[in-house]
Parts: structure tokens; C-alpha cells; sequence
């Protein structure tokens, strides 16, 4: 079963949050919902741009707290390689 760890937006260079589960459809969805984290719904934090996936939950946990600890310019340049356009990456996890 893949882990995900993935960045929400509030809007392109906005407010960021991450996270990590194992199902990232359901849980970008909670998120969009207003259910989860409170930080997620104070801020509008909704948009999905970035998922890294590992196979190892503590992989992915290690990873998750990496990122957390990171200046804001790395996590922007991050999204920024793998999402130059800052789409809506939830758009393509039901299609």
C-alpha cells in the first residue's frame, strides 16, 4: 500500500500545510470538506500541489517531518519542480 506525502495550498505561493496518509484521494478530500486539521480550515489550505509517494509508512513520516522543518523557499521550489503550474493535482486522483 503506497503512503503519500503531500503539500495543500491555499493558492499559489499561499499558506502550505503538509501531511501524510495512505490515501490521498479520501484525505485531500477531507480536507476540502473542512474536516481534519483545524490550521487546514482556518486557512483554506484545500489545494493539493504536491504528492511524493513511499512504500514504507515510516518512510513517508520521516519525510512528511523533513519537509515540515524546511525554510518555506525549499517547499516552494519543490512544488515548484514538480508543479510548475500550481495545478489542482485532486483533479487527477478520480479521473
Amino acid at each position: 500500500m503506497p503512503y503519500y506525502v503531500y503539500i495543500l495550498a491555499s493558492a499559489r505561493n499561499g499558506t502550505l500545510y503538509v501531511g501524510v496518509t495512505n490515501d490521498l484521494s479520501r484525505r485531500a478530500s477531507e480536507h476540502r470538506e473542512g474536516m481534519g486539521a483545524v490550521f487546514v480550515r482556518r486557512y483554506g489550505v484545500t489545494k493539493l500541489v504536491y504528492a511524493e509517494p513511499h512504500n514504507d509508512i515510516r518512510d513517508a513520516i520521516a519525510q512528511e517531518k523533513r519537509i515540515k522543518k524546511w525554510r518555506r523557499a525549499w517547499k516552494l521550489d519543490l512544488i515548484e519542480r514538480m508543479n510548475p503550474e500550481w495545478r489542482d493535482l485532486y483533479d487527477d486522483l478520480n479521473r
